[in-house]
């Protein structure tokens, strides 16, 4: 199984290719490693909602999400609405799990996508949560990350730092992953 890639690997930067044939046993074994991926991240960390194919190298357009019900495979996503409302949170990355970054997201957005077996699927207004997350798996997609969201210079922190001081930095954010 591969491993998460670290912040300052040049293959996190580059900008992603459509996926073209499903059916390509390539791209089922990326799906598989990507996904098994994901669930070993959570078991060692804790946290980890998804997870964007660049961040294993694999530069193509296809993201594993586990929103508590099972992992599945969201293929060529494609922002196709974004609200005007927008919010701010402390963000965090599988490809640098010891910082948070506070970033500004917008409050819903709409998706087109592909679903596993290859039926066009959309996503219309998704709810805060949903959204911050697709959001920030689409970024890798194009090969921008959290740190390039950042607010300002003081919106870099270690997860230590916000561990230590939750209150502090919860008081800066208009939301919160988990409440």
């Amino acid at each position: 199984m591969p491993e998460v890639l670290p912040l300052g690997d040049p293959r996190l930067r580059a900008v992603s290719v459509c996926v073209s044939d499903l059916t390509d046993p390539v791209f089922a074994a990326d799906a598989r490693c990507l996904v098994e991926t994901l669930e070993a991240f959570r078991a060692r960390w804790g946290f980890g909602r998804g997870i964007a194919a660049p961040q294993i190298g694999v530069s193509r357009r296809f993201i594993a999400l586990n929103l508590g019900q099972g992992p599945f495979i969201v293929v060529n996503p494609e922002i196709t609405w974004a609200s005007a409302e927008t919010f701010t949170m402390w963000d965090d990355c599988m490809c640098f799990p010891h910082l948070m970054v506070r970033v500004r997201r917008h409050l819903s957005i709409s998706i087109r996508y592909a679903d596993e077996q290859g039926q066009e699927r959309e996503w219309v207004r998704l709810d805060q949560p949903f959204s911050e997350l697709l959001q920030h798996e689409i970024d890798h997609l194009n090969g921008v990350l959290a740190i390039d969201r950042a607010i300002d210079r003081d919106s870099i922190i270690s997860r230590a730092a916000f561990e230590t001081f939750p209150d502090l930095f919860r008081a800066q954010v208009d939301y919160v992953i988990g409440g």
